[in-house]
């Protein structure tokens, strides 16, 4: 067989692109003028050329007609920020121990690098997006987190998790102004008590509240490998396509969803149960994941819906790969 046996013509590569357009149709008339919510954090962050990828997904989206509030995290790089000035970092059960070092890393991060180069990104593909925090107009009223009791297995202990905030409600009249009027938000998780005092907010909660404000019809978290819920922790090849409510629960029961995936699962729990009609765990090491998770059938990472009757004969079919 000659090099050359297995190139696909151009009359193949149309047809592709023409079934590709059809399969997407459906979709782009249904979510015409919707809600989508995205958090983005890992490696959707990690490098120049993946928020590059990633913009380029939410510009598509955003020209489609789909109103996108951006989310974003910052933790590896506030990680390798706090270890390269000497501040220790802590986690616990997957959330961040903020002290005052952590949180002025945090603030530089967040608001400062992570923040401004996704908007830098916006500006070369000429997308409309404005930099907003929790602070900003009060977006997100938050207080902070009392100590709370943690339980792992057997032993407890008492975690002061510093300032770290608890989201007491959301403004969400500051998005909606910038929506209708064309804009992109880009949202730092960051917020504030009422007398100012600054707090660390987990993105996935602050997505999940903005979702939830906002009547989203989806909200996405894209971050690393493996981009969604496993059956088993151990083996990335065991991802699973869809789920509702009740199977995250025993995932969550039988100690399946752990550390960093906790709130996550939390998250998608808040919006689903708080109205978001669908919850998507996406990689960004999956090239164009977000566009594949939205517009196609087959997905590429994991749905999560309210009840599996949500679920169409057909998703349940090509997502379960029969």
């Amino acid at each position: 067989m000659s090099g050359g046996a297995n190139r696909v013509g151009p009359g193949v590569e149309r047809r592709i692109r023409i079934r590709a357009l059809r399969e997407a149709a459906p979709y782009l008339k249904r979510f015409r003028g919707k809600t989508f919510v995205i958090k983005a954090g890992g490696a959707a962050l990690a490098t120049p050329a993946a928020i590059r990828d990633l913009v380029e997904q939410v510009a598509l989206l955003f020209r489609l007609g789909v109103r996108v509030v951006l989310v974003h995290g910052g933790g590896p790089q506030s990680t390798a920020l706090a270890h390269a000035l000497g501040i220790p970092a802590r986690f616990v059960q997957g959330r961040r121990v903020t002290d005052a070092g952590a949180l002025r890393v945090s603030t530089m991060v967040l608001n400062g690098e992570i923040n401004t180069r996704i908007l830098a990104g916006c500006r070369d593909l000429e997308l409309p997006a404005i930099g907003l925090s929790g602070v900003d107009a009060g977006l997100i009223r938050a207080h902070r987190r009392p100590p709370v009791e943690v339980r792992e297995g057997a032993r407890s202990e008492t975690v002061d998790y510093g300032f770290v905030g608890d989201i007491d409600g959301v403004e969400s009249g500051v998005l909606e102004r910038q929506l209708e009027i064309g804009m992109v938000p880009v949202v730092s998780p960051l917020s504030a008590d009422a007398a100012g005092n600054l707090l660390n907010i987990n993105a996935d909660t602050v997505a999940a509240a903005l979702a939830v404000a906002l009547g989203a019809e989806k909200m996405i978290l894209s971050g690393g490998n493996p981009g969604g819920l496993l059956a088993d922790p151990d083996d990335p090849d065991s991802l699973i396509s869809f789920l509702d409510l009740a199977g995250l629960n025993e995932l969550r029961e039988a100690g399946v969803v752990r550390t960093g995936m906790l709130p996550k699962a939390d998250c998608i729990t808040s919006a689903l149960e708080g109205g978001v009609a669908r919850a998507h765990l996406v990689s960004a090491e999956v090239p164009d994941s977000l566009l594949l998770e939205v517009f196609t059938l087959e997905g590429s990472g994991t749905l999560v819906v309210r009840d599996l009757d949500d679920l169409s004969g057909a998703e349940r079919q090509l997502r379960s790969g029969a």
